[in-house]
């Protein structure tokens, strides 16, 4: 049955009207996420009893936001490096999927120097329990009395009053943990940054453009710009209105203006480049890539490689990353790539794919590139393989890697 003009004027103002309450909410949310940037104050905290301070790290738990009317609270573990004859930088560190708050991580954070805390983003501990084991807790860790909400999933819980939602509390736990490193007087509160792996690094991507103390960070594997991932994020997430409307990272990417280093691996299959890519050219401040050929998915292989403490490093001291792209040329399949850096560049070679499909189910080869100092800057020149539809070039200081940018190549 046709509709007359009357009926059609009546559905169509009834649509508008409903797509006029949604974006009202949907800027609302949004608001209510950039209002955690305000948790500056630092939290209350004691000592986590049942947990012996190992090497000069103790456990504690910090106060966190309400959970559905109750108080909640985060266990962490806290470390300082031996040296504190002059204030030490600090690095707030969020694990991912399956993961907690990991004391070795700090550990080697203070070898390096840094104030550390590693927060547990799952009202969970680091103590093992059975009884808590099931798919989304793997390791079984032991569930406190103090805990908010855990993850579901793939930003499953959206149907859920933001301030009920997972990705609410994860990112007001992490900036919570900022305000409290920063207020320790061993710490030099201008240079206090944030690393996560995975989902960590999907939390780290939301809060660089959320709370601008960060004086630098460093996400691993996780990004944002997930909907159209052409793997289970996309499938997840690409009718979620919630997420590409108020928790996508690239929402707040472009208020991120500290020095960020992405961190990951050609064959992640979690997190694609192309969606990393778009993340860190939406932010304001600089970016320098590390992609790692056999790196692989996971907490010890996004803390045991020597690039984030390098990279944490040189910021702290000069202001700025090690190396940066400056700019990147492809005519046809020749590339040049020029890089900024304060160390000796040793090798580079050029890393490409024949393939299609999402970036961590492609094939990557490595061949030859040229590597040349022409005054302060570093040139490298490769050849394209035939048929090549992705690239990037890895430059190489001793056992340190900067990446190019992630480059695709239309067909």
């Amino acid at each position: 049955m046709r509709m007359n003009r009357i009926q059609v004027f009546v559905v169509g103002w009834a649509l508008s009207l409903f797509c006029i309450v949604h974006a009202a909410s949907y800027s609302a949310q949004r608001d209510n996420v950039i209002a955690l940037g305000e948790l500056t104050e630092p939290p209350a905290m004691r000592d986590a009893e049942g947990f012996e301070a190992e090497g000069g790290l103790k456990a504690i738990y910090f106060d966190a936001l309400d959970y559905k009317g109750k108080p909640t609270k985060v266990f962490a573990w806290l470390g300082f490096p031996e040296d504190l004859s002059a204030l030490v930088p600090g690095i707030v560190l969020v694990h991912g999927g399956g993961g907690t708050a990991f004391k070795e991580w700090v550990s080697k954070w203070n070898a390096q120097g840094f104030a550390a805390i590693s927060i547990a983003v799952e009202g969970q501990t680091d103590r093992s329990d059975l009884e808590s084991k099931d798919l989304h807790n793997p390791r079984g860790w032991e569930r406190h009395e103090w805990l908010g909400p855990r993850r579901d999933g793939i930003y499953g819980d959206s149907a859920e009053p933001l301030e009920d939602q997972w990705m609410y509390h994860a990112v007001a736990d992490t900036i919570l943990a900022n305000s409290l490193l920063r207020s320790f007087a061993e710490v030099d509160s201008e240079k206090v940054g944030v690393m996560g792996i995975s989902w960590g690094g999907v939390i780290t991507s939301t809060v660089m453009g959320l709370d601008d103390r960060f004086d630098f960070a460093i996400p691993t594997y996780g990004c944002g710009n997930l909907a159209e991932a052409g793997n289970q994020y996309g499938r997840a997430l690409g009718e979620n209105n919630v997420y590409k409307r108020v928790w996508d990272p690239m929402l707040y990417l472009k208020k991120a203006r500290e020095p960020a280093l992405w961190l990951s691996w050609p064959r992640d299959q979690h997190f694609p480049l192309d969606k990393q890519a778009a993340c860190y050219r939406a932010m304001k401040g600089e970016a320098m890539v590390t992609l790692i050929p056999g790196m692989k998915h996971g907490h010890g292989a996004g803390w045991n490689r020597p690039d984030s403490y390098a990279f944490a490093k040189s910021v702290v001291k000069d202001g700025r990353p090690w190396c940066l792209q400056t700019k990147a040329r492809r005519k046809s399949r020749s590339l040049e790539v020029v890089f900024d850096t304060s160390k000796l560049l040793d090798s580079a070679v050029l890393i490409s794919t024949i393939d299609t499909g999402i970036s961590g189910s492609r094939e990557w080869v490595e061949t030859s590139a040229n590597l040349e100092k022409r005054r302060e800057k570093w040139i490298v020149t490769a050849t394209l393989p035939k048929g090549s539809t992705a690239w990037f070039i890895n430059a190489r200081s001793g056992a340190l890697t900067a990446s190019s940018e992630y480059g695709e190549i239309a067909p």
